[in-house]
């Protein structure tokens, strides 16, 4: 959502931004990025505790759904190599994923239940669906004339950088907004981390805005 403010405020208000850095994000929600969210939100909404949405003083929430779609979320924030090289098939200790029943899980499955549990505990279900909404709607060029006019509104100097092994965010929407633009710098962050390499890689991320605000 960062990036996308980012281009939104520099389309908008062009008067007032100077400069503008867009990382891992895109000028509008692509098809495969809105259908990854819906079963997020029906996740949250079909749970039994969210009652309509007004769960506040029924003494419960709904944490099952919300844990559901930060675990489909956290999916779609790495790469399938790293999760592969980080777990492979390798069992959660004390686990037997191949027994029947009662099995255990994966390593995978372990590290997944761990962040939807966190965010459960922390985080308001009803302000995941309006932020997940929000960026559904996400499309720089809606009453503007389209992608390409909207952009070409922009006086500032952007910087457009993406992440190599983004799946959500791909690279191919940053060379969109690059060529669009009337003043761009393409930048790239190399990362195993998926789209949350604009978190992890800290030294690169640094550079980058360094150079744009230099």
């Amino acid at each position: 959502m960062g990036g996308m403010r980012a281009i939104e405020w520099a389309a908008t208000r062009p008067e007032l931004v100077d400069r503008s850095i867009v990382l891992a994000s895109t000028a509008y929600a692509t098809a495969d990025q809105i259908a990854w969210c819906q079963p997020q939100l029906l996740a949250i909404r079909q749970d039994p505790n969210f009652a309509g949405g007004d769960y506040y003083r029924t003494g419960r929430s709904p944490e099952e759904g919300l844990g559901l779609a930060r675990r489909i979320a956290h999916v779609t924030y790495r790469s399938g190599a790293e999760l592969d090289d980080r777990f492979g098939r390798q069992a959660q200790l004390g686990e037997d994923p191949l027994r029947s029943g009662d099995r255990g899980r994966f390593a995978v499955e372990s590290y997944l239940d761990h962040h939807a549990g966190k965010l459960a505990r922390r985080f308001d279900a009803n302000s995941y669906l309006v932020l997940t909404d929000a960026m559904n709607s996400h499309d720089v060029g809606r009453d503007r004339g389209g992608v390409a006019a909207a952009l070409a509104r922009v006086t500032a100097e952007c910087t457009i950088a993406s992440v190599d092994t983004d799946r959500l965010y791909p690279p191919s929407l940053s060379d969109e907004m690059h060529e669009l633009l009337p003043r761009s710098v393409r930048a790239h962050i190399s990362s195993r981390h998926g789209h949350d390499g604009f978190l992890i890689e800290e030294e690169q991320v640094g550079r980058i805005i360094r150079s744009a605000l230099g």
